[in-house]
């Protein structure tokens, strides 16, 4: 019989999270709520003035929020996707 997937717990800083993934056996936790994440590293020393369509512009909000990142972020993260690809 498996053993039922325990609660991650509620870690109060970046050390304390540190310290837990260091100890636990995270096999025991159910991580099925997690979402990748994306880190943003590179120094941004550029910047892009565009004029778009309120509606796209709506549009493009809409998409960012129901991913939980802002409208800016996701334009980049496109760009990038759309660079990549093309290499």
């Amino acid at each position: 019989m498996k053993a039922k997937a325990r609660t991650m717990p509620s870690l109060p800083s970046d050390a304390a999270a540190e310290e837990f993934t260091a100890r636990a056996n995270l096999t025991q936790y159910d991580l099925s709520g997690f979402k990748p994440m994306r880190f943003e590293i590179a120094p941004k020393e550029a910047a892009l003035n565009m004029r778009l369509p309120g509606a796209l512009l709506e549009a493009v909000k809409a998409r960012a929020k129901a991913k939980g990142i802002p409208y800016a972020r996701y334009v980049r993260m496109l760009l990038e996707a759309d660079v990549a690809q093309s290499r």
